[in-house]
């Protein structure tokens, strides 16, 4: 009699959505990430096809929950924007992050730097850039071949992916939109957005001032005898 032999089935792997790792280990750490992935995130906003994450788990190959990566912040071309628990790539359609920041902070180990430098030059990023905050250094890096080569100089380094400027000015860094803005913070923003409100609500006073100043004007002609509409 012929038996069937039992198929081999395979244990589901999990892909967790954290590594248990903090996203900074200071407020300068943090100031940073957010300003260059809300930045982007700007910039980005009406092109569908551009995925901007900050502190997501990437996961570059499948079934090997163990090769992992969380980017300070990572740009995605040709993904849609979207919610994600972490970046499967072959999910993905085998995409990988083409352009990823780190910002340091003093509990970053070169052994830690270098493992990442590896992992990125493995799986296809393009552009890595790299802050320090605290000594004011910008580390930049772009691939050649199958390499990530540093750049030589970064001070007025234009992004070829995303098109923005880096400028080293003082004692801090700035980042250019294409347009020539700043990467503003969300202070910022926000203050741009109340002059903004208060400039229309000037110009919408302005314009009832004016409106009260013609219907006076009226008046005063018709107590003359005078029809404005004859005229």
């Amino acid at each position: 009699m012929f038996q069937q032999l039992p198929t081999e089935i395979k244990p589901t792997i999990i892909y967790p959505d954290s590594d248990g790792q903090p996203m900074s280990d200071n407020t300068e750490q943090f100031r940073w990430i957010v300003v260059i992935k809300e930045n982007l995130e700007i910039l980005f906003a009406n092109d569908t096809n551009v995925f901007v994450a900050g502190d997501l788990l990437w996961y570059p190959i499948e079934e090997n929950n163990k090769i992992r990566q969380a980017p300070d912040v990572m740009v995605a071309f040709g993904r849609p924007k979207g919610k994600r628990g972490s970046y499967k790539q072959w999910l993905e359609n085998n995409i990988p992050p083409q352009v990823v920041f780190e910002i340091l902070s003093p509990g970053n180990t070169v052994k830690e730097m270098s493992r990442k430098l590896l992992f990125y030059q493995r799986h296809g990023v393009e552009e890595y850039y790299i802050y320090e905050p605290e000594e004011v250094e910008l580390t930049g890096l772009i691939r050649s071949e199958n390499r990530l080569e540093e750049i030589e100089e970064m001070n007025g380094w234009v992004s070829p992916r995303l098109g923005i400027r880096f400028e080293l000015i003082s004692d801090t860094l700035e980042i250019f939109r294409p347009d020539g803005q700043r990467f503003l913070t969300s202070v910022e923003l926000d203050g741009l957005r109340e002059q903004e409100r208060q400039r229309a609500e000037d110009a919408i006073a302005q314009l009832e001032t004016e409106k009260q100043r013609y219907q006076a004007l009226i008046e005063r002609l018709r107590e003359k005898g005078i029809d404005p509409e004859q005229l």
